[in-house]
């Protein structure tokens, strides 16, 4: 059995080879990394295109934005390609058969979910204007609100995630990450209508589900409770979607600030109100209010005290 320092030396010795090979310029080796670089370009650019692309009428649609489309799907079947290639060697198996075409085929099954997730995109852009009154308008949002950069690139490494395409989904969303401090994993299923107010501290886990026209605050967790709980006969840890850790959501929630709520077997009731800095980790009823009882605060006033005892007070 591998040890945990044998399999960081292995590790370390398979980026120094992946390091070489891009320096040498070597297109296909095995070593070849996805570019994070490429990736995070990748997501700039599919950001700037999509809306454009998939809501102006068919006969609107100039030569140059179908070139610019074509574009970016070359460089995301180049990084298909790396992730692919370093993901078998990586786990000792063989590279499949011509990758240019195993590539292809995964763009066709991708290009074929981007007409219904721009639909999706624009109720996340509907949403926001809806629940936010300071929204002055759709091209703000779509300009300036992060929960729409992170949801909108969400979307897009989550169908390469359901097609089993190693690394790019989750340094995709890391990269909506580190744009916006919106943390989704490319797992979680999230259905329409979704609005993230504000956004920073938001953390959704890989099998959560989100249902339609859910309202999150800053500063809410759907997270695991006990995420290394579950183990298989040899005492590994189950991963991805065959272990249910994270919450389900349903219909019509909004989730306050603060909010954490941990489970697989967790499962908030539709129409649900989730108050700020709640610890949740059962289930809840459809129509539900789940609060924190008020803190008793402790409030003093300068004309009830000397000017010694006012500065003394302040300070604790």
């Amino acid at each position: 059995m591998t040890t945990p320092n044998g399999q960081l030396g292995r590790l370390a010795s398979e980026f120094r080879s992946a390091l070489e090979a891009r320096l040498s310029g070597d297109p296909a080796g095995e070593y070849r990394l996805p570019s994070k670089d490429e990736v995070t370009k990748f997501c700039r650019l599919y950001l700037e295109a999509l809306f454009p692309l998939y809501y102006e009428p068919e006969h609107h649609r100039s030569p140059h934005a179908s070139h610019f489309l074509e574009s970016l799907e070359l460089q995301l079947a180049e990084q298909i390609i790396c992730a692919v290639r370093f993901d078998c060697h990586c786990r000792e198996k063989a590279n499949p058969g011509n990758l240019p075409r195993v590539a292809e085929e995964l763009l066709v099954a991708f290009r074929a979910k981007l007409p219904p997730l721009a639909h999706l995109l624009a109720t996340d852009l509907q949403a926001a204007l809806k629940n936010d009154p300071a929204a002055q308008g759709y091209e703000e949002i779509l300009l300036s609100y992060p929960g729409i950069e992170a949801i909108t690139i969400q979307r897009l490494a989550h169908e390469l995630y359901l097609l089993k395409i190693p690394y790019l989904p989750r340094m995709m969303t890391e990269v909506g990450h580190s744009r916006t401090g919106i943390d989704i994993h490319p797992g979680a299923t999230i259905a329409e209508s979704f609005f993230i107010d504000h956004g920073t501290g938001v953390v959704i886990g890989e099998t959560a589900t989100v249902g339609n026209h859910v309202t999150l605050y800053h500063g809410v967790t759907l997270g695991a409770f006990n995420p290394t709980s579950r183990r298989d006969g040899g005492g590994e840890l189950v991963r991805g979607l065959a272990n249910k850790r994270h919450p389900d959501i349903e219909d019509g929630v909004t989730i306050y600030p603060g909010a954490t709520i941990l489970g697989g077997d967790t499962r908030v009731g539709h129409h649900s109100i989730i108050g700020g800095n709640v610890w949740l980790t059962h289930s809840v009823a459809p129509y539900s209010r789940v609060t924190v009882k008020d803190p008793e605060l402790l409030i003093r006033s300068k004309t009830q005290d000397s000017d010694k005892e006012w500065f003394l007070g302040s300070a604790i």
